[in-house]
């Protein structure tokens, strides 16, 4: 077993250095650390030597160091939201989940849980309800990102295994992603393909996905198929491979069953290529072209991700594509196989732990040979017996109040799960809602009973799984702040003092590996030496705490036969099904559930942007991800927003039969007509009408139970703003009383922007009250000087304030439309130590001196500005790699490297 040490003493002898692994999503990137504990601050790079990513970082991983501060944390318990001690919080959740048990039995109470938990913390929360309370009443918000994958895995393995590994992107040559724009959403990995494709030119690569994203900068072919269309895509791309003969007969038949009928349906549904075309709303010539590239290249990889998963027939979609490379035998060997790209950094592990509520343990079901076998391993005294309540469900039976008790674990359902204003009803009138969280006020947090202080990454300390099935070790950087535990160790002392001690009496997390990689080659074998399982880790079931803290990053799985690891599966067969055959499905295709109607005439997409992640708690710390995109928007085609009458800005009004919200317009070519895209991070906390997932469906894939996020009838509107604004200022203000409210964090200041529907009375009174004064001389008071501006004729008001050192303190601005002057100027100056006379003349115009505006920040890892960016163009720069030299802007995680070219096209 490999280890490498993780702790090493830096030269400056204040310092330490760590090696852990990134917080945000499934590529599982390693970071080195340079600690500062007595100042509790980091610089974190990206782990030369990790093989996830080689020492690459993305913004969001750039910033971690501007996230480990103890702002905005939760860090003592609280009952009714007043701090009380942990006994007293322990002890109100341990009764009160008791209480209800006893009364109502096992499946009145539930636990929701999070890829953001480490594998130990998953393992015990797993544990507690499955083995001691006997519910299957578990589920993860994975559920809301792979579970489709887990099932179509399954489906056609026999278990949930990824054949594959990230080496294969770079031995293939057709690389095709599907529902990804994963130069935003798993940019590390996009780096590394496009290096590799710029290094092979004869290298393919093919995306498909109804918006042109950025990914398309890499793309040799786009076909922007529309919303729900991938059964028809890969039906036909199955019945292509039949026409051109390029079945791998051999392997097929060998290894596989189900081909004749899968086939069969292919051919019924997508058999006329014309009529194809037209399904999909692509160019004919183009579906050929990728048909034929897939046909005639052996050496393919399909990389996907939400745009497949997240649908009513997401499962159907995964194996639609797992059909085509079953077919052609282009499966666990080098460049060859499906690919599930996952979204959280423990998406993977909490399917390994059974975290999935309708999953066991350690890649177990709930059948009876498996209850049987975990009963004995964990001396079970009140076994589940079947699959607990999944993500919608679970929170549709709180809200009929057959549940009557949750714990939320690291996650924020009220943003997350779609129809979330129904989960926050619920979540209002459920009789104890506890949550274990990091962060304080969080949009689920208002809603808890009883907060349980967590610790968050820097302090949390154990094991992560990414999209490879490579463990990593999650090292904490810092002790637990303050009253802050791991939350293994609350999931612990809960069940101790529910009764159950003797099953969760560990003394540290290194004993919770040991005990889930010792399940994970428990009865691991039958009569003829076969692997029941693919997930076995039993190799590291002894290993110490030494080996523990020092281990080095492998993919399981971890045994006898593989003590370093397996890259691949199945390039020889051997799968997982009862006659170690996989299965080839005949999938019918079907449209979305809800389909655009006259009252709701546009379909919504939403999905994720470049520097924020998931619902912000962690991301919208961070100043310098808070500055490329720092709103919510809506994403439309030009000719959607012309026949609206929009302009680009504007505020939109986005309605469902589920809701409603409120953003700024963005017309642009890049949707699909007749589609909008919204990104889904905004909470209640960052914005006031922001959130996206109240308009989104209920409606969930009839297997997975995975939601259909990427497709919602919607209706825009404008909405009919009597003024709009913006507020920066040094100190916290509070939210006005406006209809439109965005918040964001910026260096050294706070940023509003505002709108509202009726007149502003008194603006420059009304400017200062959102300041928090009443009057002038309350700010005379405070010695603060006053720069204000009004013209009332055209509706500008303008305010500044300055303190006696000559800092700027706050600036406000109001004007009857959108064109309002940039902010980044302006919020520049807060970093200033005092404002020369040049920069205060230009406060109130609100635009930069000359040789200052640096414009819209383009590249935010270097906070480089689009105005800057043109410059360095027209003084020469004719390539992102010329403008990287002379700015830097493109050359840390590359995300921006697209809009660079985009600057460049335009001279």
């Amino acid at each position: 077993m490999s280890v490498i040490t993780s702790t090493l003493t830096s030269k400056n002898t204040n310092e330490t250095t760590k090696h852990t692994t990134c917080a945000y999503c499934g590529v599982g990137c390693g970071i080195k650390a340079t600690i500062n504990e007595a100042q509790r601050s980091i610089r974190v790079s990206g782990l030369d030597h990790h093989p996830a990513n080689l020492g690459r970082l993305c913004s969001k991983g750039s910033a971690l160091d501007q996230t480990v501060s103890l702002n905005e944390r939760l860090l003592e318990p609280k009952i009714n939201n007043q701090v009380v001690s942990w006994d007293e919080a322990l002890d109100k959740v341990a009764n009160g989940f008791s209480d209800i048990i006893k009364q109502h039995g096992p499946d009145a109470v539930a636990f929701y849980v999070s890829g953001q938990l480490l594998t130990e913390d998953y393992y015990v929360a797993n544990k507690l309800m499955k083995g001691y309370i006997g519910s299957g009443n578990i589920d993860t918000n994975s559920r809301l990102c792979m579970s489709s994958s887990v099932v179509g895995h399954k489906r056609a393995f026999g278990t949930d295994t990824v054949p594959g590994c990230y080496d294969d992107f770079e031995k293939a040559e057709l690389i095709t992603l599907v529902g990804s724009n994963t130069a935003w959403c798993h940019p590390v990995l996009f780096q590394r393909i496009k290096k590799y494709k710029e290094a092979n030119p004869n290298v393919k690569v093919v995306v498909i996905d109804p918006r042109r994203t950025q990914t398309c900068d890499i793309a040799d072919l786009h076909l922007p198929l529309n919303l729900g269309t991938d059964v028809w895509l890969f039906n036909g791309l199955l019945n292509s491979i039949n026409q051109q003969n390029k079945i791998n007969s051999d392997y097929v038949q060998q290894y596989c069953e189900g081909l004749d009928e899968a086939i069969n349906t292919a051919q019924q549904s997508a058999g006329d290529i014309k009529a194809l075309a037209n399904t999909l709303g692509v160019n004919e010539d183009d579906l050929k072209q990728f048909y034929n590239w897939f046909c005639n290249t052996e050496k393919s990889v399909t990389l996907y991700s939400q745009g497949v998963n997240q649908s009513s027939s997401g499962t159907d979609k995964v194996n639609s594509i797992l059909n085509c490379h079953l077919a052609t035998g282009r499966i666990g060997k080098p460049g060859m196989g499906p690919f599930s790209m996952t979204g959280q950094p423990n998406a993977m592990g909490g399917r390994e732990v059974g975290g999935l509520a309708n999953t066991l343990a350690a890649h177990m079901d709930f059948t009876q040979d498996s209850i049987a076998r975990v009963k004995t391993f964990w001396q079970s005294p009140t076994m589940a017996t079947q699959s607990g309540l999944m993500a919608v469900d679970m929170f549709d039976a709180i809200d009929e109040g057959k549940i009557k008790a949750v714990w939320v674990m690291a996650t924020n359902p009220v943003v997350s799960l779609p129809n979330a204003d129904k989960v926050k009803r619920a979540l209002k009138k459920c009789e104890l809602v506890v949550i274990s969280d990091c962060i304080d006020q969080t949009d689920t947090g208002d809603l808890a009973h009883v907060k349980l202080p967590a610790t968050g990454w820097s302090e949390k300390d154990g094991t992560v799984t990414n999209s490879e099935r490579r463990i990593s070790r999650q090292r904490g950087l810092f002790q637990p702040a303050c009253n802050a535990m791991h939350d293994w160790q609350i999931i612990c002392d809960v069940a101790k003092r529910m009764g159950f001690a003797d099953g969760f009496n560990y003394q540290n997390q290194a004993e919770i590996f040991r005990e889930h990689a010792a399940l994970s080659g428990f009865e691991n074998s039958d009569a003829a030496e076969h692997r029941r399982r693919d997930f076995d880790i039993s190799g590291l079931a002894n290993i110490s705490n030494d080996e523990y803290e020092n281990l080095a990053p492998i993919q399981w799985p971890v045994n006898a036969q593989y003590p370093k690891g397996r890259e691949r599966f199945f390039a020889q067969g051997d799968f997982f099904t009862p006659n170690r055959k996989a299965k080839l499905l005949a999938i019918t295709p079907k449209l979305p559930v809800n389909l655009p109607s006259n009252d709701y005439p546009l379909r919504l997409n939403t999905g994720r942007i470049r520097d924020q992640w998931h619902t912000m708690t962690r991301t919208a710390l961070a100043p310098q991800l808070n500055q490329h995109i720092s709103q919510p928007y809506v994403e439309m085609h030009a000719n959607d927003a012309k026949s609206r009458n929009l302009i680009d800005g504007q505020l939109v009004s986005v309605k469902s039969k589920w809701g409603n919200m409120l953003a700024p317009v963005s017309i642009n070519q890049n949707p699909k007509q007749g589609d909008i895209f919204v990104p889904m991070h905004w909470t209640a906390q960052l914005s006031r009408t922001g959130r996206i997932n109240p308009v989104v469906n209920p409606e969930v894939d009839a297997f997975s139970k995975q939601p259909e996020s990427k497709h919602t009838p919607v209706q825009v509107n404008a909405y009919n703003a009597n003024w709009f604004g913006f507020v920066l200022s040094r100190n916290p203000i509070q939210w006005p009383d406006s209809e439109y409210v965005v918040s964001a964090q910026g260096n050294q200041h706070t940023r509003l922007e505002l709108a509202h529907s009726e007149k502003l009375e008194s603006p420059i009174k009304a400017m200062m009250s959102w300041l928090g004064f009443d009057s002038i001389a309350q700010i005379e008071q405070q010695e603060l000087e006053i720069l204000s501006f009004e013209d009332a004729a055209s509706g500008l008001y303008r305010l500044a304030l300055m303190n006696k050192q000559g800092q700027l303190e706050a600036v406000a601005m109001v004007a009857p439309n959108t064109q309002l002057p940039e902010r980044t100027w302006l919020a520049s100056q807060f970093a200033k130590q005092n404002l020369d006379e040049r920069a205060r003349m230009a406060l109130l115009s609100g635009h930069a001196p000359a040789g200052e505006d640096i414009g819209r920040i383009v590249c935010a890892c270097y906070s480089v500005g689009e105005k800057t960016i043109a410059a360095a163009v027209k003084a020469g720069c004719k390539t992102p790699a010329m403008v990287g030299d002379k700015l830097k802007a493109g050359t840390n995680c590359g995300s921006c490297v697209p809009e660079i070219k985009g600057i460049i096209a335009k001279g």
